[in-house]
């Protein structure tokens, strides 16, 4: 049993980690805070996601590659996805599930975004992608 202040508590009845979003690690110039890193979640994907108004570098992708699915909820702000040449809106409160291959582009809205973006393969071990770690510190 052991009780750790920055990461919560772990003992065999629970083990928790809480964290401020806006001091996680973040990588892409502050756009992708590496929250499921920071976390510790081992079992999927999970990272926030701060988009300003105009930002138009979110590359159109699919995860036909490895099969994974994702959701996304707009945690502030608004913003537009184009899957499959269809435009589909989300605002705080409205999420969206997008399948492993569907074609995916990201637009903020005019006030930017903070989306919460969860993705794993379906029947797959999760491993968490190379970049999405956190760097050993000292």
């Amino acid at each position: 049993m052991s009780n750790n202040r920055e990461t919560g508590r772990s003992d065999a009845m629970s083990e928790y980690v809480v964290k401020s979003i806006d001091e996680m690690h973040a990588i892409h110039h502050g756009i992708v805070k590496l929250a499921g890193a920071e976390l510790g979640v081992e079992s999927f994907g999970i990272q926030v996601l701060d988009f300003p108004a105009g930002f138009v570098d979110y590359p159109e992708h699919d995860h036909s590659h490895d099969g994974q699915e994702e959701v996304y909820l707009a945690l502030r702000g608004s913003a537009e996805f184009e899957i499959d040449g269809e435009r589909v809106s989300i605002n705080p409160g409205r999420m969206v599930r997008i399948g492993a291959g569907a074609k995916r582009r990201l637009e903020p809205g005019p006030d930017g975004v903070r989306i919460l973006a969860i993705g794993c393969s379906p029947g797959r071990t999760y491993e968490r992608p190379e970049d999405f770690g956190l760097a050993v510190r000292s």
